[in-house]
């Protein structure tokens, strides 16, 4: 993961727009605005923290973050191979300090995330006796969750468990303890803190087939009576896909469960996909060139128009369906911190976020704070 660049100057009074948003520009500047002032009692606006910013490297860039975002979630930290490195062995030192992070900065704590077939420690994804796999499953749940509870204020208790065709993933949990780990999960999260908000997260959740196998899912869990109160949407998507119509579709199918929203993950790509490729699984991977890295040193005027009204259109969105949505959470601060980088193709320049390599903001942030303005006439 690349290190966050220190801040310049946060709202700069130079930035290469039009006349017309030039205008917008001074205005939003001068007023002092930020993402989570404009989108307050909508949803909470959230980012992903790597380790130099939860340890608080720069006081200029926890500043930056503190001003712009009022929820948190750990990029990694929180994943099993570094949080139960060991069997017998768990290790909170930073994931102590991302929580001491979000309490001194008064947001919104995020848990990721509890079960997940990747990232796991060697001792956990070699397991292939059911009942080991039990206790280690439900020693690993109870002891995370008890730790912070009534500090973390949302879990992500299972992450990415369901195939692009609506199946579950045969995973090492699947493998040993059957279809009914998911639902055993949301479970033991439960019992260990009653008041925490407990999510299933995933990516491609636009893709109609999985989401039909989600809300199986979900339907499973809830006739079970075990609490489930939220989905995350992870918003891996790219300028000109997924539509609007299939996320608001998907908006609306998954609060008709009576859970909320979220959506996590967010970040629009600014760049081709190799075979079309669309999702977020980590395992891919492929070859770079100079047609699959078109910007190595910065993204063309014409592009940013195009970030930036893709970025308006999908808020606009969120907007019109805030009473579902509890949460919008980008995935990362800014460019340089973006795993787009490095997936599906090492060494690639990507531009997904609102904040660039210096966290200036681009045009798509003022648009999208335009856009709330806009509605709030």
């Amino acid at each position: 993961m690349k290190s966050t660049k220190p801040i310049l100057l946060f709202f700069s009074a130079v930035f290469a727009l039009s006349s017309c948003n030039n205008k917008i520009n001074t205005k939003l500047t001068t007023t002092g605005a930020s993402l989570k002032d404009a989108f307050n009692g909508d949803f909470y606006i959230g980012t992903a923290l790597d380790v130099n910013q939860i340890e608080e490297k720069d006081p200029k860039v926890t500043q930056f973050i503190s001003k712009e975002f009022n929820a948190i979630t750990a990029e990694n930290i929180m994943k099993s191979m570094f949080v139960h490195p060991q069997k017998d062995k768990f290790d909170f030192e930073t994931t102590d300090k991302y929580v001491a992070f979000g309490k001194k900065h008064n947001m919104f704590i995020h848990g990721h995330t509890l079960i997940w077939h990747s990232q796991l420690p060697k001792w956990f994804s070699e397991i292939k006796d059911s009942a080991e796999m039990n206790a280690a499953f439900e020693n690993h749940i109870t002891t995370i969750v008890k730790k912070y509870k009534g500090q973390i204020n949302s879990w992500d208790v299972v992450n990415e468990a369901v195939n692009d065709d609506g199946s579950l993933r045969k995973s090492v949990f699947l493998k040993t303890l059957g279809e009914d780990f998911i639902a055993k999960a949301f479970q033991l999260a439960a019992a260990a803190d009653p008041k925490v908000d407990l999510y299933y997260n995933d990516y491609s959740m636009t893709n109609p087939a999985k989401r039909e196998g989600v809300i199986r899912m979900v339907k499973k869990i809830q006739e079970k009576g075990v609490k489930i109160d939220g989905i995350g949407m992870q918003g891996h998507w790219h300028l000109d896909r997924p539509t609007i119509q299939e996320i608001e579709k998907s908006i609306l199918a998954y609060s008709n469960l009576g859970v909320k929203v979220a959506i996590t993950e967010l970040d629009v790509s600014a760049l081709p996909s190799p075979f079309g490729l669309q999702g977020a699984e980590v395992s891919q991977r492929f070859e770079n060139n100079e047609k699959m890295n078109p910007y190595p040193k910065s993204l063309p005027d014409s592009i940013q128009v195009k970030l930036a009204q893709r970025y308006e259109d999908i808020f606009k969105l969120f907007l019109k369906h805030k009473d579902k949505i509890s949460r919008v959470t980008f995935w990362g601060v800014n460019d340089t911190q973006s795993w787009l980088n490095d997936f599906p193709i090492r060494g690639r320049t990507d531009y997904p976020l609102l904040f660039d390599a210096n966290l200036q903001p681009k045009k798509a942030y003022y648009q999208v704070l335009s856009l709330k303005q806009k509605t709030n006439k």
